[in-house]
């Protein structure tokens, strides 16, 4: 047996003396290869990464700018009247004899919204197009301007005289649409008759670009609109079609039920021969209406109504002051 003297191992004695122990070969042996597996464990043994503790700061998001109204950025809603409207533009002229009965900003040129579905189906009407000829919606009809959604989903085929129902009462975009395409020549011809008709009535603060509404180019004033409402009211089908409640049509399996945007026509205060209503961010609320108010027949055009339902609440504004069934101190106060 071979035997390595160099190495030796202390052991603590009975009596606490240190005495020097003999080691052998195969003790060196086990004792040297202990010390390398260890000291490969360290070099092998994964260095522990430091956590870091993730942030739960949220990322900041700015809000988009809100859009600013034509009417606003031309700072009329800083223009007072005595019944403190909501409404930028505001005009009331009597059907019949054309006098003026209020006004507040007439010739403001600005963006009407849906009011140009009113020219849209007055085109349509004139044009002695068939009622009863299927149209059908397409992609072309879908709103890239704005977003807005339908409830006419591509390949609803309906008459053009429902389409033109829906566009009216409820200011369907794709419906709108449907008329404009489907008119002989197509779009551009319909933009171009839209644009004729409105220099055939005065209407020279006037400009079209689109059927529906939706794009900000579709501007006009107070006294245009008022031009407007009077030509269309000679047809019994605008007039009918504007002011019905609801409607109801079937899209394939099933039935679609519409209801007017405009709540008043609804109302046992207010006898409304024809009305439309319109919003685009341009042009805030708008509404246009034909109304039998104290005996006398009425056309009001109301333009850039701050609020959703402003423009409701100013027309309710002007039907007290015009029958006098209200005080007028109750007109400083704000609207709702």
């Amino acid at each position: 047996m071979r035997f390595v003297a160099a190495l030796t191992a202390l052991a603590v004695g009975a009596g606490g003396m240190m005495a020097p122990v003999p080691v052998t070969a195969a003790t060196a042996a086990k004792t040297a290869s202990a010390k390398t597996t260890q000291k490969a464990q360290k070099k092998k043994a994964p260095i522990k990464k430091k956590k870091t503790r993730k942030s739960n700061a949220r990322k900041t998001v700015r809000a988009a700018p809100p859009v600013l109204s034509y009417g606003q950025k031309q700072g009329l809603r800083a223009t007072p009247d005595p019944l403190s409207l909501k409404s930028s533009v505001a005009l009331v002229v009597d059907q019949d004899s054309g006098e003026v009965i209020f006004s507040k900003n007439p010739r403001a040129v600005l963006p009407i919204a849906s009011i140009t579905k009113l020219m849209t189906a007055l085109v349509i009407t004139e044009a002695e197009l068939p009622l009863d000829e299927v149209l059908t919606v397409t992609q072309d009809d879908i709103d890239v301007v704005k977003g807005t959604q339908s409830r006419l989903r591509v390949g609803t085929r309906l008459t053009r005289g429902e389409m033109m129902h829906l566009a009216l009462m409820s200011s369907e975009n794709r419906a709108a649409h449907a008329l404009g395409r489907a008119y002989p020549g197509g779009l551009p011809a319909f933009v171009k008759a839209m644009n004729g008709k409105a220099q055939e009535l005065g209407m020279t603060g006037t400009r079209y670009v689109d059927p529906t509404g939706l794009s900000s180019g579709n501007q006009s004033t107070a006294r245009d609109l008022a031009m407007l409402v009077e030509a269309a009211y000679e047809y019994d089908l605008i007039r009918s079609l504007s002011t019905s409640p609801e409607h109801f049509v079937a899209v394939g399996p099933r039935e679609l039920r519409y209801r007017n945007s405009n709540r008043l026509v609804s109302s046992p205060q207010w006898s409304i021969g024809l009305q439309k209503t319109g919003y685009i961010a341009e042009a805030a609320g708008c509404l246009v209406m034909q109304a039998e108010l104290a005996g006398r027949k009425l056309i009001m055009v109301l333009l850039d109504s701050a609020g959703h339902y402003s423009r409701i609440a100013d027309a309710e504004r002007l039907r007290h002051w015009i029958t006098g069934d209200a005080d007028p101190a109750t007109f400083a106060l704000p609207v709702s």
